[in-house]
């Protein structure tokens, strides 16, 4: 029994090394230059802003069209559970991480020139199946993630700019956003994660402030929820607001010492609670019923300077969260066409690209900005973040001897392998049902709707009506 322990401790110890080489190699011994502290990064701090600022990006904005679906203390209430729920899972996905690693180190299995993936680490722990099943899944989710942030850049750069209509601004911000392909991988994230969860604090305290200011609007009505399609429908965006640990892996294989990164995701998930509830609750009580009929907080509060610094911060922010949405998919393309072990960043780059025109042609097919992230959060994120981490831990440990020799110990709050069961099977029941069955339902029916309404490849969705504007 000492004998093992004392190995398995070995080859934590082992991987810290490598970590820590990792981390001397590639920052060239010039630890304190200009380069290593933007760009390279690997610190417990730079997972935690990398999470934040990954987590609530242009969700923020469609977080009060919810509340007018579903209510504010329903929306309030939910956006606690369902943020303590992907906490949880985010924290039995870095479990599963370590254990997949630990596993292959004893291999003597380098990752010198490899990024971990999470379609890796169920391969490596149930096989090909569930590697099929997790990289179906999670890039898909990336895939229409990303599409998100390209509808988002459109639809807010509108607010500032309607002189062109909203798919006009996705082909241009398209282009933009495939500027990503040059960021090699989340280590190179430290400035823009920075910067990118200051952004998203301005603009969520812009939206609590500029609605109280603003006060209520004449004869203001809360009546939500006054149907289930739409209780359902706001309650799955609120789902996939909290969902947004589908690069988890990526993140901590980013880390110089991925151990620590058990507790950064609830941590960064308590911080995002103080920008979404308070900007939610006063536009809500602000604007009540009106917001259902439109998506984008930004549609509703008046013209100003600060609404537009709001804006363009926005802008830059979806930016960076598209490149976080779609580095992973980059390397799984570079795995496919074997250019992931390549050096040059501009043949990476190349490489990349064929990644961003699917995204770039399904944003300008299904531009509705709010009921698409229902859709992906009931379809895609039930399944991704929440359902197959829970399951594949279960699977993962199902034996006395994996459970035995697991290579992280039980949580302190959670010293019970009969409760970690039980608190991961009524995830799965919840989720499916609630999250997928219902929410499922109620968002694809509020898709369509759209659909039917406005079309496919629709011009400008919710566009004020103008007769005098050239794209109406």
């Amino acid at each position: 029994m000492s004998s093992e322990k004392q190995a398995e401790e070995a080859i934590v110890s082992r991987l810290n090394e490598t970590m820590e080489h990792e981390e001397e190699d590639q920052g060239d011994n010039s630890v304190f230059s200009v380069k290593s502290l933007l760009w390279h990064g690997g610190s417990v701090y730079d997972a935690w802003f990398s999470c934040a600022s990954n987590q609530v990006a242009q969700v923020l904005l469609t977080l009060p069209y919810s509340f007018s679906q579903m209510g504010m203390l329903s929306g309030i209430i939910l956006q606690v559970f369902y943020g303590v729920l992907g906490s949880w899972t985010a924290y039995l996905i870095s479990v599963l991480y370590i254990e997949y690693r630990t596993r292959k180190e004893k291999e003597n299995v380098s990752f010198k020139n490899h990024v971990i993936q999470w379609f890796e680490v169920l391969d490596g722990l149930l096989g090909p199946y569930w590697k099929a099943i997790g990289l179906a899944f999670n890039c898909t989710f990336l895939l229409f993630g990303s599409v998100i942030q390209l509808i988002a850049c459109a639809s807010n750069i509108y607010y500032i700019n309607d002189k062109l209509d909203k798919r006009t601004w996705t082909y241009i911000f398209g282009a933009c956003c495939a500027t990503t392909v040059f960021i090699p991988s989340f280590h190179n994230y430290r400035i823009w994660s920075f910067l990118g969860l200051g952004m998203t604090t301005y603009t969520a305290w812009y939206l609590t402030i500029a609605a109280l200011v603003h006060g209520q609007v004449e004869g203001v009505t809360h009546q939500g929820p006054t149907k289930l399609v739409l209780y359902f429908t706001g309650a799955t965006n609120i789902l996939y607001t909290f969902g947004g640990h589908a690069v988890t892996v990526e993140i901590m294989h980013a880390m110089w010492k991925p151990q620590k990164f058990k507790y950064i995701y609830l941590l960064a998930t308590l911080y995002v609670f103080t920008l979404t509830i308070p900007s939610a609750s006063a536009v809500y009580w602000a604007f009540g019923d009106q917001l259902l009929n439109h998506s984008n907080a930004f549609s509703l509060l008046p013209h100003s300077a600060w609404r537009d610094a709001a804006v363009i911060l926005m802008l830059i922010h979806q930016f960076i969260t598209f490149g976080f949405a779609c580095t992973p998919l980059y390397f799984v393309w570079e795995k496919v066409v074997g250019m992931h072990d390549t050096k040059s960043i501009c043949l990476r780059a190349v490489s990349r690209l064929p990644v961003v025109i699917p995204i770039w042609f399904l944003a300008i097919i299904f531009p509705f900005f709010g009921p698409i992230n229902s859709a992906v959060g009931s379809l895609l994120v039930s399944f991704t973040v929440y359902i197959i981490p829970a399951l594949a831990h279960m699977l993962t440990y199902k034996s006395a001897s994996a459970r035995k020799n697991a290579a992280e110990k039980l949580p302190c709050f959670l010293p019970s392998w009969t409760a970690i069961y039980a608190v991961n099977t009524a995830i799965v029941i919840w989720v499916f049902v609630v999250g997928f069955g219902l929410g499922g339902w109620a968002s694809m029916t509020n898709f369509i709707k759209q659909v039917d309404t406005f079309g496919l490849f629709a011009k400008c969705y919710q566009c004020p009506p103008s007769p005098s504007s050239k794209h109406h």
